[in-house]
């Protein structure tokens, strides 16, 4: 039996601006701990991620929402998709649909031999019942299958998918063109990059970051850590690049 302490609240929310929430989980380990960002649309919200899937994100997040809310998974890894089951709108990419579909616990990492969902990384318990053995990936059908170039119009403002893959096959961006806005997931951020996961590719991450380097970004909201700007932004992606394109590096071979 666990002698951790049954957490009061799960969630915290931080309101970036008057369009912008941050949400994130706080009494789990800082290092995995994902980003949702929920943004404030005219005539529909979007939530980008949900977390662990734990705790009740829809309910944390009831009293902000007035409007058509759309759940979008940056990619089916558990710390972003998690908690995709509690929202009746759901998107994801098609490479990674099957897999939310099916709560499929080995693409969404959280199989026990994977070693990614350790007891350790709880600082205190979502509830009483929780134990990190039965800890999976809950299946949800996905109501809206996104691809690149689709667009969510939220009537003020609109988002681009972009399909970004390398750190998985379904990672997605969305990119405001008008206010160079980039909701990154996790395809940059500003902390230790990890592109040798089973579903990782690293020569499909170079030509990802070869792509993002040509986008006007203003400002990133990335999948984990903090918020940056441009420069910081062309920064992480040169020392990647400069990395992996060191002579012995098998992405070498391509260039």
């Amino acid at each position: 039996m666990s002698t951790k302490p049954i957490c009061e609240n799960w969630f915290v929310t931080e309101k970036i601006n008057d369009w912008l929430y941050l949400l994130s989980e706080p009494h789990y380990y800082w290092w995995n701990r994902a980003n949702l960002w929920l943004i404030k649309g005219q005539k529909q919200d979007l939530l980008i991620d949900t977390g662990l899937g734990v705790s009740s994100l829809r309910q944390h997040i009831a009293s902000l929402i007035d409007k058509p809310l759309l759940a979008i998974a940056s990619h089916i890894h558990f710390d972003h998709a998690g908690g995709m089951h509690e929202f009746d709108h759901r998107a994801i990419h098609a490479a990674e649909a099957k897999a939310l579909e099916t709560g499929d616990d080995h693409e969404a990492l959280c199989t026990a031999e994977q070693g990614w969902v350790l007891e350790e990384h709880f600082e205190q318990l979502p509830h009483a019942d929780f134990t990190v053995t039965q800890y999976t990936l809950h299946a949800a059908e996905p109501t809206q299958v996104l691809k690149e170039g689709d667009v969510l119009d939220l009537g003020d403002r609109a988002f681009e998918v972009l399909h970004l893959p390398g750190h998985s096959p379904g990672c997605i961006g969305l990119y405001d063109a008008k206010s160079q806005d980039l909701f990154s997931g996790d395809v940059v951020y500003d902390g230790e990059l990890l592109d040798q996961l089973h579903c990782s590719d690293i020569p499909t991450y170079i030509q990802t970051y070869e792509r993002l380097q040509k986008l006007p970004v203003d400002t990133v909201y990335p999948g984990h850590y903090s918020i940056f700007g441009r420069s910081r932004y062309q920064q992480i992606m040169a020392e990647y690049l400069e990395a992996k394109r060191k002579p012995g590096c098998p992405a070498e071979q391509r260039l």
